[in-house]
């Protein structure tokens, strides 16, 4: 593909591909950090959030995880979700559907603390 100053340029991303390429923003809101999730987390990316939630819990003593934003999810983050839940103060906001359903399948929803919006899993 040409430029109209006959360079080469890329192609943008479809929205679709780069709304599911997995990525993480996180900020401290009210005592608590709040790490959301954007995209599809597996095996490959779901190291990123087990990282972003242990570096989280140095600092906070509530680490909200905002999962509205997020696309696809498999046992992997699942795995890391329960595995921090064990150890540390974990709130699960806003699970998107698929997260949703895959917590129901498994039971994990009768395990970790999911709260309906970011306010509400911030509240002691």
């Amino acid at each position: 593909m040409s430029s109209a100053n006959g360079g080469e340029s890329r192609p943008e991303p479809t929205t679709s591909h780069a709304a599911s390429l997995p990525h993480l923003t996180q900020h401290e809101q009210e005592g608590a950090w709040v790490v959301a999730v954007h995209g599809a987390f597996d095996a490959n990316s779901a190291p990123a959030l087990a990282a972003a939630l242990q570096d989280a819990a140095t600092t906070h003593p509530t680490v909200v995880v905002d999962a509205a934003g997020v696309t696809f999810a498999d046992s992997t983050v699942l795995t890391v979700l329960l595995n921090f839940h064990h150890g540390h103060r974990l709130r699960l906001a806003r699970p998107a559907h698929q997260l949703q359903r895959v917590l129901e399948l498994t039971g994990a929803d009768q395990v970790l603390d999911i709260r309906p919006t970011v306010q509400d899993a911030i509240i002691p």
